[in-house]
């Protein structure tokens, strides 16, 4: 009996308990339980919680059973209203390790097998096996080849790196800094030859050609200069020896640049190591003469006569660089000019090159005539021009000639520096031309004369080293024929004419020689700067006979004639007539001769119609035109009328209206087309000189 008393309180108290908790817990908000009672522990450990407190055992005591009924029902009393939620959590206040969890995770458990695969897939090489180094080699060589230098970067960082994690070669490297090196991406090449130089790859004599032909190449000299020097005192620190044709890489960088004292240092440098000197060597001496604009065809000549001083035949290469320099550079100072061109070579004593007396210069090509005396060479070459007083001639236009017995009009003759293809010329000169000097023959430039008068065109340096005839019998000599390249710049020195023109033709049916778009364009141009429209119109002609298609080159030299609003309407209609549009040098050339002449209505049909067009102007039609906007600086409309300037007025206006709606000319970066996304992100537009320098 006392048994059943007993477990029927207590079945009392655990009910009467666990409807206390239910009453409670359901009087929670969701929030409550939600923070205080995990997910797991609702449906599992919260019961068994309940349990284990209501199932403690009761105190206990010999009375009778309304004693212990009452305190029984106190006790449960003083539980009912002592509960205040959370008193519960005291009883488990032992407990020190909590698992954190979210939704999230709880989501993870039951997702499929196929949403746990990495978001990076696995690189798959395009040939579906493992390739080697010499593989991708291979396909950067060919893909340089098929100028795509661009997918080249790719492939090498993007796949071959990255993508199958291979360790590159040297020759890896190499093949693409000579791709960078060949377009001028000098940024890229120096970063390749970091990069391999922190993997410990060691370089060849090949990464260093192909990295001074980056300098050389570079859009910006200055900067290519610099590096070049910086990449040269590199190897002399680490004590690196320099091939030849490394060394050739790095006079061409040096000479591109037009510093030609810093080229005879390279050259005092090659010589102390032992390089041979060879027509190559001579051709950069010439392309650093080239960049000296005023004194360029002296320092020029000065060269050609001491590279045939020392036995070394000049190339086509060398020829045609001459006349590049005879078309854009002029003489200097006659007097001085005069004196270092027309000095006698047993003048000069012989010198040792590199100042040991035991020790020859090395010269691979031709037969040693006299050893190199580079000191006397170099004094020559940049001599003091206030402190020279000897051989000064007169200013005039003419250059004198010492008689000589068998043509002796008085004691000295004046004969006119003119082209050989003037009519004139050659009826009332025909007995004395066969006596006028080749300065590309040293021998004949001391005999009978006495001194060079101005040279002020290109035709007149022409005539200098004996015209067309002269200056293909020279070539001749040497055993060279001209190709196309020295008929271009032969008709880009010469008079123009259609006697000039005829002539060229004649030389190049001689040679064997097919004339391309590129010649025509050039007699046209020459032609029409005359201000012969005619004439360029002749020659377009001629080229379109020939089975040659006429492009916007072409109609850009047929522009430099075009001084009317006229002429311009037509050549706008002969160009849409041939399918092509006008390009900003179209525009470019007609506003040129719209400025000469003041005519602003000229000028305002000119931006209507690129306009129409909407070709962008660039940085030099924006010049123009700021030009042609502005007033002269002693014009003074107030006091004065001048016809030519009744419709500035107006056309500042419309300029100024021009320049709002008319978007610019963006010019690309020389770098943008060989850029890999993937493998740097550099910003586009025109960079400046000190933003490329590394």
């Amino acid at each position: 009996m006392f048994k059943m008393l007993r477990s029927t309180r207590m079945w009392g108290i655990f009910t009467r308990n666990t409807s206390v908790n239910v009453i409670k817990w359901a009087s929670a908000s969701s929030n409550e339980r939600r923070l205080s009672v995990r997910p797991s522990e609702r449906v599992h450990q919260g019961p068994l919680r309940f349990f284990s407190a209501s199932l403690s055992p009761p105190r206990w005591t010999k009375s009778n059973n309304t004693s212990s009924d009452a305190s029984a029902s106190d006790r449960v009393n003083e539980e009912d209203t002592s509960d205040v939620f959370g008193d519960y959590s005291r009883n488990f206040s032992s407990r020190r390790t909590f698992r954190k969890t979210s939704s999230e995770l709880l989501d993870m458990r039951y997702r499929d097998e196929e949403e746990d695969k990495p978001l990076v897939e696995k690189f798959r090489s395009k040939t579906g096996r493992k390739n080697t180094t010499y593989w991708y080699f291979l396909q950067c060589k060919r893909l340089i080849k098929e100028d795509k230098l661009a997918e080249a970067l790719t492939l090498f960082e993007a796949d071959m790196v990255k993508g199958e994690r291979l360790q590159p070669e040297e020759y890896n490297y190499t093949v693409l800094i000579g791709g960078c090196g060949r377009v001028g991406y000098l940024k890229k090449a120096f970063q390749l030859y970091n990069k391999m130089k922190k993997r410990g790859v060691e370089p060849s004599d090949a990464t260093y050609t192909a990295l001074f032909n980056a300098c050389a190449e570079s859009p910006w000299k200055q900067s290519g200069l610099d590096q070049a020097i910086k990449l040269k005192q590199e190897l002399l620190r680490k004590n690196i020896p320099l091939s030849g044709i490394t060394w050739q890489a790095l006079l061409k960088a040096v000479a591109l640049a037009g510093d030609l004292k810093s080229c005879f240092q390279i050259l005092r440098e090659m010589l102390q190591n032992g390089q041979p000197i060879t027509q190559e060597t001579f051709h950069y001496l010439l392309i650093s003469c080239a960049n000296d604009k005023q004194h360029g065809f002296r320092l020029a000549l000065q060269v050609w006569h001491q590279m045939l001083r020392i036995g070394i035949k000049p190339d086509a290469q060398n020829y045609n660089i001459l006349l590049r320099i005879a078309r854009d550079c002029g003489i200097g100072d006659p007097g001085l000019a005069s004196a270092l061109l027309l000095k006698r070579t047993d003048e000069v004593t012989p010198k040792l090159t590199s100042g040991r007396k035991s020790r020859r210069p090395n010269v691979k090509v031709g037969t040693l005539c006299q050893p190199l005396d580079m000191d006397a060479f170099e004094n020559d070459l940049f001599v003091d021009t206030h402190t020279q007083s000897h051989g000064q001639a007169k200013e005039s236009d003419f250059t004198l000639l010492k008689g000589n017995d068998s043509c002796r009009i008085d004691e000295t003759q004046v004969l006119p520096v003119l082209s050989s293809t003037s009519l004139t010329c050659q009826s009332q000169l025909s007995t004395q031309s066969s006596h006028l000097p080749n300065l590309l023959d040293p021998s004949t430039c001391h005999s009978g004369v006495v001194a060079l008068g101005p040279v002020n065109s290109a035709s007149d340096r022409l005539a200098l080293i004996g015209n067309l005839d002269g200056f293909l019998a020279k070539m001749a000599k040497d055993g060279l024929e001209p190709n196309i390249k020295t008929i271009t710049l032969l008709a880009d020195v010469m008079e123009a004419g259609s006697q000039s023109m005829q002539s060229l033709i004649n030389v190049a049916k001689e040679s064997g020689v097919k004339l391309d778009v590129t010649f025509f364009n050039t007699m046209i141009r020459r032609v029409a700067k005359a201000g012969d429209l005619y004439g360029a119109k002749a020659v377009k002609a001629l080229m379109v006979e020939r089975g040659l298609a006429a492009n916007t080159q072409t109609f850009c030299s047929i522009a430099l004639a075009c001084h009317r609003q006229k002429y311009a309407i037509q050549l706008f209609t002969d160009m849409e007539s041939c399918g092509l549009v006008p390009n900003a040098h179209i525009y470019s050339a007609l506003i040129s001769q719209a400025c000469k002449r003041l005519d602003y209505a000229y000028l305002h049909e000119l931006l209507l119609h690129m306009t129409k067009l909407q070709v962008p102007p660039n940085d030099v039609i924006i010049r123009q035109l700021e030009f042609a906007a502005q007033y002269p600086p002693s014009y003074d409309k107030l006091k004065s009328r001048n016809v030519y300037l009744d419709k500035i007025d107006g056309f500042r206006g419309f300029y100024r209206q021009w320049l709002e709606f008319m978007p610019g000319q963006e010019t690309p970066h020389p770098w943008a087309k060989y850029r890999s996304p993937k493998s740097e992100t550099e910003q586009d537009g025109v960079t400046s000189q000190n933003q490329v320098s590394e």
